[in-house]
């Protein structure tokens, strides 16, 4: 278990629009060696895993982590001609098409090849991914290969397949009120590579990369993000949040320079007030981190939260870091309840080797309780609905 660092990063003043909040993420030098870019499909996406499953969805993009240390510019050296990049909101020609290409994506993360202009060198030093896909799939497959143990409370169903086909619901970026609005008039930070998204003062989202130029590209791609059921509430029912001003009293202030120095430590009280109050459960919480990619001194993992109950915000992720475990690149997903209940549920009943009634004592509860929370979770087609009916008149 490990916690975010975000040692280099450094906040500055928040930004609001409605009930959205923007907090930049600022870094006084980027991070050497490590550039990252979008490539755009901009639809419909079928992606081959390792395990031979496939599935659809809507992929907009896909992010090329670049550790080279030879490109200086988003977008070069992947295959494209200068001038021939799209951007986000791009339309060519007019008119809607007769039909919608699906992209074949062969595995989440995958090593660039040499050709389409790459130098073998280059190549290799060089990997495509799926932002956010990387996270979910890492909180679906949860346990998805379903019970260890052939008990009898458990459906043929469970025991031959698992928790397949399992899904999980998320909201475009486009449909969270306010965040298109303040995206596009918010104030881009010189040094600027990261903010933290909050709606209703609720931390919604954290994206972080390791340069201010990929920053300024990748801004736009946030609307393309998927954000939790939470965060679409809390945007659409949410009140305008209170923006946070600084007043510094000229009483005492008698030079440029001491203006200039109550300045700064009103920048630094916003900073440390943000940090303990705003993104303290982001920033305090213990993950489990799983390596999926080593990129040579940095390495791509994805993240789960403890699955702890009791109301406190959990995000599951998906960053870069480097030999020292500082972040270089984050992009996070914040759960809703109902998705904590579900990993909360899915971690004992692993943990007591999916046996029932040791699952039901170890969460404090009775059998037919834990049979109804299983239920309620949209776990019942796994169950023997017989052979629990008969344990529970047993029970009682």
């Amino acid at each position: 278990m490990t916690r975010l660092d975000l040692t280099g990063l450094t906040t500055r003043p928040a930004q609001v629009w409605g009930g959205i909040r923007l907090v930049p993420l600022v870094r006084a030098e980027p991070v050497p060696g490590l550039r990252l870019h979008a490539e755009i499909y901009a639809g419909l996406g079928a992606v081959a895993l390792d395990d031979g499953t496939e599935y659809l969805s809507y992929v907009p993009h896909g992010f090329v982590a670049d550790w080279s240390g030879e490109e200086t510019e988003p977008g070069q050296g992947n295959g494209q001609k200068a001038g021939q990049r799209a951007s986000y909101g791009t339309q060519l020609g007019a008119g809607r098409p007769d039909t919608v290409t699906v992209h074949r994506h062969h595995r989440m993360v995958k090593r660039r090849r040499p050709g389409k202009g790459l130098s073998g060198g280059a190549a290799t030093a060089r990997c495509r991914f799926l932002p956010l896909h990387l996270a979910l799939e890492g909180y679906l497959a949860l346990h998805f290969g379903g019970p260890s143990v052939a008990w009898e409370e458990w459906s043929r169903q469970a025991v031959r397949q698992g928790f397949s086909p399992r899904e999980e619901e998320a909201y475009l970026g486009l449909d969270v009120r306010g965040l298109a609005d303040a995206l596009r008039v918010f104030e881009i930070h010189p040094g600027q590579c990261g903010v933290l998204v909050h709606t209703a003062d609720s931390l919604a989202a954290a994206f972080v990369v390791p340069h201010p130029d990929d920053y300024r590209a990748l801004h736009p791609s946030l609307l393309q993000d998927l954000y939790g059921e939470l965060v679409h509430q809390y945007a659409h029912f949410g009140a305008p949040v209170a923006e946070f001003e600084a007043r510094i009293s000229g009483r005492y202030v008698a030079t440029l320079a001491g203006l200039r120095a109550r300045a700064v430590a009103q920048e630094r009280l916003w900073s440390e007030t943000h940090g303990d109050v705003l993104a303290r459960e982001l920033l305090t919480e213990s993950y489990a981190s799983e390596r999926v990619f080593r990129m040579g001194s940095y390495e791509l993992r994805r993240f789960l939260p403890p699955f702890r109950r009791g109301g406190a915000e959990q995000h599951i992720g998906e960053l870069i870091t480097d030999h020292k475990g500082r972040t270089a690149y984050l992009k996070t997903f914040r759960l809703s309840d109902a998705q904590i209940r579900r990993g909360h549920l899915l971690s004992v009943l692993a943990a007591h080797d999916w046996r029932l009634d040791g699952t039901a004592a170890a969460l404090s509860t009775t059998y037919e309780e834990l049979v109804r929370r299983m239920g309620a979770a949209g776990f019942a087609p796994l169950l023997n609905e017989h052979v629990v009916a008969r344990r529970i008149a047993e029970t009682k």
